[in-house]
């Protein structure tokens, strides 16, 4: 059940949504009733991350939310696993609240994974889906060795807390090429290299870290549902996140789902935060990519 608006100076108006074991808040900015609704979405990204996108799309209705366990949805049980599959279940329930019919979604990293499991599930819900580099490492031939790093990654947090786990995440992310032993082999990170706590505070709530714990890593696209969906499906990947052998894992993977969807990924602007305009101090190209988002909306086919 979705709560009343709450309006702001901005056209902007905020709402809260019941799921099960969470409530969910999203921003609706412009009449929805004007066009098809586009959603932006990430994971665990929240609302706050595409101000500057949002902005390019002014001329249609553009809704935004806070996934569960992030920024202002609250989760009942805030270090619990968070799995694609609740992640999708929350963007359906917020589809329906909308009641606007089928939407368009650009869904960014972990948020791009949980809409390819939307699309499964609920297949007309959503039009056209942009899905820019989903980090699906069970689609890459290396994925035991990145599902062993996340389970290390995981077992960092647990016993240490957020800064060494971030920054066995940071160094995951970076990485070019395959996951292989001689990776798993390496020494622990140092989290003050990149300027995260050494000290535990002893907190266990960080959302990042939750997902991580529900395996949304681990995704295998189910291709029969998925081609079968009405859904238009664009896979994204950045032209600074490297080719499909030599790239970073999100880039990588999202070769590997383009091909086994039978098509070609999407280059777009920038990298694997290429649509940022300063939110969380970094700043990609979003100008291009909101074109290069434009265009892929418009096609038809």
């Amino acid at each position: 059940m979705s709560s009343a608006a709450h309006p702001s100076r901005h056209g902007m108006t905020t709402h809260t949504l019941a799921v099960s074991g969470a409530t969910i808040t999203y921003d609706v900015h412009g009449p929805l009733t004007s066009d098809t609704p586009l959603l932006l979405i990430g994971s665990p990204m929240d609302a706050s991350g595409f101000t500057t996108l949002r902005r390019h799309f002014i001329d249609r209705p553009v809704v935004t939310y806070d996934p569960r366990n992030t920024g202002r949805s609250v989760c009942g049980e805030p270090t619990a696993a968070v799995t694609p599959w609740q992640h999708a279940a929350d963007l359906d329930a917020l589809i329906t609240a909308l009641g606007s019919g089928p939407v368009d979604v650009f869904a960014s990293s972990g948020g791009a994974v949980n809409a390819l499991v939307c699309v499964e599930r609920r297949p007309g819900a959503i039009r056209t889906l942009v899905a820019h580099e989903p980090p699906a490492g069970g689609a890459l031939a290396d994925h035991n060795h990145i599902s062993a790093a996340c389970t290390h990654m995981v077992e960092s947090y647990d016993a240490a807390g957020t800064g060494p786990a971030m920054a066995e995440f940071i160094r995951l992310v970076m990485h070019r090429g395959p996951v292989d032993d001689a990776y798993l082999a390496g020494p622990a990170p140092d989290p003050a290299q990149f300027g995260l706590p050494t000290e535990d505070d002893g907190s266990r709530t960080d959302p990042l870290m939750s997902n991580m714990r529900g395996l949304g890593v681990d995704y295998v696209p189910d291709v029969e549902r998925l081609t079968a969906a009405s859904t238009r499906i664009v896979i994204a990947v950045g032209e600074e996140s490297g080719g499909p052998e030599d790239g970073e894992m999100a880039g990588r993977a999202a070769y590997a789902v383009a091909r086994l969807l039978g098509q070609d990924a999407v280059v777009f602007p920038g990298g694997h935060q290429g649509f940022l305009g300063g939110e969380y101090g970094q700043t990609g190209r979003p100008t291009e990519f909101a074109a290069a988002l434009r265009e892929c909306l418009d096609t038809v086919g």
